[in-house]
């Protein structure tokens, strides 16, 4: 893996913007990547991300103004909401072949446009059909984190506070769906929802201009070589740089799936797929649908309830600065199992617990922040827990289940209603009780050394959020 300080035998400078080094400086190890490298590439994925949220929060957020203009229901509303995540879902598949066969660089400018594009093209939509194909393209912009953790992975190395550099840069969650929503409280009195979703694609724009500018991983520089090289014959000079590079090129020749589903991974592979399904049915109950399970469930006024919201915002931020930080002290695979163990139990306590919402809101809060937080070390840790030659498509096979736990969480949360049982007790099975299972399925995943070098991490290099 390339790292922030690694070598002193070549400048980043050697390395042109556009085209590849020559054999002769890729053959003198990774370069010492400078930190206005650092710096401009952290805030441009910072960027990216926020926006990419933007975009998708906002429909959540508009979703009830579309279905007033043509007329549905909120059971159409929904059928729909549903097939824009199965749509979401479809695209994101691309996101991974493209990360480990375009590389780094490219695939941050691709996922970053599609964020643009969905937001430019819904406001064009006519009905429930291009509504659905449109949106699916937002499956882009959502696998826009994962370009982050692979890409934030290999040009931050081995620094000793990179985790929480990537904490910040996650942090964008919060702060674009807070964006969203002050957006469309804000325009939605002078403009229709159409203008709202069309203004969304201009700071995308600049975002795009930036990243055009930034550099590809050494890493996937010295992946692609040592390809280029084996095509050529010349096995011996591919097998010495990847070990310049350590990378692991043994199985580069096979599928990226069924690489993952080979022995080595395939625990690996599975386990981190079953944690995003099961934690994302906790985000659709307790985060998307939070202010149903908090009115419904437990009694909390309406106007309480979107305060709370609110207080969600703030502990997912705050969560994924303390779980970054952790992280990159007790190892993040660590972090993350604690992290969602303990949200399962907060979340339990809260929904059995008194009715009263100076007890209820306090630990739906404290739930949040156990239930967000973890994404920041998850999201690092996965581009760290797999071999470059499968970072990008190992990444994102185990992130595309957000959507479809998502729909199952969804699912099992109005069956459970539909047998009988009160809100509460379908938010534990369908929500809590999933949020504790992702953290022990994180048990079965690799544990990945997370060695430092002795260079702290430029502080210039964190943007501020």
């Amino acid at each position: 893996m390339t790292t922030v300080q690694q070598q002193e035998t070549v400048d980043e400078s050697a390395w042109p913007r556009a085209g590849a080094p020559s054999d002769e400086v890729l053959f003198k190890g990774p370069p010492t990547l400078s930190r206005r490298t650092i710096r401009t590439t952290t805030v441009v994925c910072f960027l990216a991300w926020v926006f990419s949220v933007y975009d998708f929060v906002l429909f959540g957020t508009l979703l009830p103004k579309i279905s007033e203009t043509f007329g549905w229901t909120t059971g159409e509303a929904t059928a729909i909401a549903t097939g824009v995540t199965v749509g979401t879902f479809v695209v994101s598949l691309l996101v991974g072949p493209m990360l480990d066969r375009w590389g780094r660089k490219p695939s941050l400018i691709v996922t970053t446009a599609g964020a643009a594009l969905s937001s430019g093209f819904t406001a064009l939509v006519g009905g429930a059909a291009s509504l659905i194909g449109v949106r699916a393209i937002s499956g882009l912009g959502y696998s826009e984190e994962v370009v982050n953790g692979v890409y934030l992975n290999e040009m931050y190395g081995k620094s000793r506070r990179r985790g929480f550099m990537f904490s910040l840069v996650q942090s964008g969650w919060p702060v674009g769906a807070l964006l969203a929503a002050a957006f469309a409280a804000v325009l939605l009195p002078v403009m229709s929802w159409r203008w709202i979703f069309l203004l969304a694609t201009f700071p995308v724009v600049v975002i795009l201009i930036a990243g055009s500018r930034l550099r590809e991983s050494p890493s996937f520089v010295a992946l692609k070589r040592t390809r280029e090289l084996r095509k050529e014959g010349r096995d011996a000079d591919a097998t010495r740089l990847a070990e310049l590079y350590d990378l692991d090129i043994s199985r580069d020749n096979e599928s990226g799936l069924r690489q993952l589903f080979a022995p080595d991974l395939r625990r690996h592979t599975l386990c981190l797929s079953g944690a995003w399904l099961f934690n994302w049915m906790g985000i659709q109950v307790f985060s998307v649908l939070g202010t149903t399970i908090l009115t419904d469930g437990k009694g909390v006024s309406f106007s309480s309830a979107l305060v709370v919201l609110i207080l969600a915002n703030l502990a997912g931020f705050l969560g994924y600065l303390s779980h970054g930080y952790l992280g990159d002290r007790i190892g993040r695979r660590t972090t993350i199992i604690v992290g969602w163990t303990i949200g399962g139990v907060v979340m339990t306590a809260m929904l059995f617990g008194p009715n009263s919402a100076a007890y209820v809101i306090p630990m739906y809060a404290l739930g949040l922040f156990f239930l967000l937080g973890p994404y920041s070390a998850m999201v690092f840790y996965m581009g760290e827990s797999f071999p470059a030659r499968v970072r990008g498509i190992g990444s994102n096979t185990a992130h595309v289940m957000g959507p479809m736990g998502a729909v199952a969480g969804s699912a099992l949360l109005s069956a459970i209603i539909g047998l009988g049982a009160n809100a509460t007790t379908a938010a534990f099975v369908a929500g809590a009780l999933g949020m504790f299972l992702s953290g022990v399925l994180m048990l079965g995943a690799r544990n990945v050394s997370q060695d430092e070098d002795d260079e702290p991490a430029p502080a210039a290099a964190v943007p501020a959020a």
